[in-house]
């Protein structure tokens, strides 16, 4: 069996550790939360500071950058990007290679299609079928 860590080096030149998650084998870096039921799958990357709830789902190749939160049941789908502090309400899902902008937030609920880029500081808040509900 090998190591369940791997450091790497950012862009500052810092070297940060992370560990391979039980559920899934994705990467969370030192100072993250990820409740143990969640599943990170292998590829993605959590960093420092992320909040990870109870039954989240990270797909394959996701980034979730610092600060960001993920509420519980959510589903973030294969190569979306979370952006530093944005949150991820309780039960949303989130399309394939989807951008979710710094600071921007997701309803409880909402959904979020494929290839889709929410905005810096934008609020959303969407039916069950994707359509967009009057902030």
């Amino acid at each position: 069996m090998g190591k369940n860590y791997i450091d790497i080096e950012n862009d500052r030149g810092e070297m940060l550790r992370y560990r391979k998650h039980v559920n899934g084998r994705g990467l969370i870096a030192h100072g993250a939360k990820v409740h143990p039921s969640a599943i990170v799958e292998s590829g993605a990357y959590v960093e420092p500071g992320v909040l990870i709830a109870a039954g989240a789902h990270v797909g394959r190749g996701v980034w979730v950058e610092s600060d960001a939160v993920i509420g519980q049941n959510a589903d973030i789908a294969p190569h979306a990007h979370i952006c530093s502090g944005a949150a991820i309400g309780a039960g949303a899902k989130i399309g394939v290679r989807t951008q979710i902008g710094m600071g921007a937030r997701i309803a409880v609920g909402s959904l979020i299609g494929d290839d889709e880029t929410i905005a810096d500081n934008e609020r959303v808040a969407t039916d069950r079928k994707g359509l967009r509900l009057a902030a």
